[in-house]
């Protein structure tokens, strides 16, 4: 055989393994995107809100009620159940080592009772602000990546877009020191009007400043509206629940459509399950949204 014969040989070979490389490299990729979750999910803490209160559920046990009883390993917080322990470092290090020891993610810690970011007394305003470094701190320490907050206000339309605006502005330029978002869900008042709170989120205009949509808080606004204006601006996702038919779907939500429009923002974060009904118990309402949403999930791995 010729050198050149040889050479055009090795080449040959050389061709045939470039091409085995690129119909395999994509082959690979596919099963490797088959396998990558549209969506992963977490428990808002909310959901057990009548086992916690009646203490038949401690919030230091939470995320491992969680990953145990749903086989979730993502967790929402909500301050009304640790109030006077953001500042506690022995107790959040306690909560911290609970949840991450065990392989639970600490996603956000929703804050209420701490006044309203659009409060149109200026100096209410401002200590609406101050009380809330405290959680945005807590929540750097536990690992989070969000605070949620309420953006409730006085006055005409758009002066409430000015007062909430403001107050956001001064949390988030604090809280993005702490590498945290500050974000805001459809919680009643003009923050149930998606194009309100969409023009608040674009008068902000801070990158760590963002929203929760919520499919159910939209009070006579229309929920699928209110989610498409707002999820341009989502750091998280709520799948508020109430009552399921016989066939597990909810009753007063579309999740098919709402999924939809959820994944057509091209949102792949996490989605809280919010169970708020009363007729079913608190474990099976959060079993029945989290088997809705592995389902819709399942529905459209092939489509996105």
């Amino acid at each position: 055989m010729s050198v050149f014969e040889g050479m055009n040989r090795r080449k040959f070979i050389a061709s045939l393994s470039a091409a085995a490389g690129l119909i395999l490299t994509p082959a690979c990729l596919a099963a490797d995107m088959k396998k990558k979750k549209l969506f992963d999910i977490s428990l808002a803490q909310w959901s057990l809100h009548r086992m916690l209160r009646a203490k038949k559920l401690d919030n230091l046990d939470f995320a491992k009620f969680t990953k145990e009883t749903f086989d979730i390993h993502a967790v929402e917080y909500v301050n009304q159940f640790f109030k006077n322990k953001a500042k506690d470092k022995s107790y959040l290090a306690e909560m911290k080592s609970r949840s991450t020891g065990i392989g639970v993610t600490n996603v956000l810690i929703m804050c209420d009772g701490e006044g309203h970011m659009g409060d149109s007394d200026e100096k209410k305003r401002a200590q609406t602000v101050e009380n809330h470094k405290k959680w945005v701190e807590a929540a750097k320490f536990l690992g989070c990546h969000s605070i949620r907050v309420n953006a409730h206000a006085k006055g005409s339309y758009e002066e409430q877009i000015k007062l909430a605006a403001d107050g956001l502005t001064r949390l988030s330029n604090f809280a993005k020191d702490f590498d945290i978002n500050v974000i805001v869900e459809n919680h009643g008042g003009n923050s149930s009007n998606g194009q309100w709170l969409k023009t608040v989120m674009e008068t902000v205009n801070l990158p760590n400043c963002g929203t929760l949509p919520d499919f159910g808080n939209f009070h006579g606004y229309d929920r699928y509206k209110g989610v498409t204006e707002t999820m341009k601006f989502a750091k998280g996702v709520s799948a508020k629940s109430h009552e399921f038919n016989a066939e597990g779907f909810e009753v007063k939500t579309d999740y098919e459509k709402m999924l939809k429009i959820v994944l057509d923002a091209g949102y792949r974060g996490y989605i809280g399950v919010e169970y708020e009904g009363g007729k079913h118990s608190e474990v099976d309402g959060i079993k029945l949204t989290r088997d809705l949403l592995i389902k819709m999930r399942e529905k459209y791995s092939s489509m996105y």
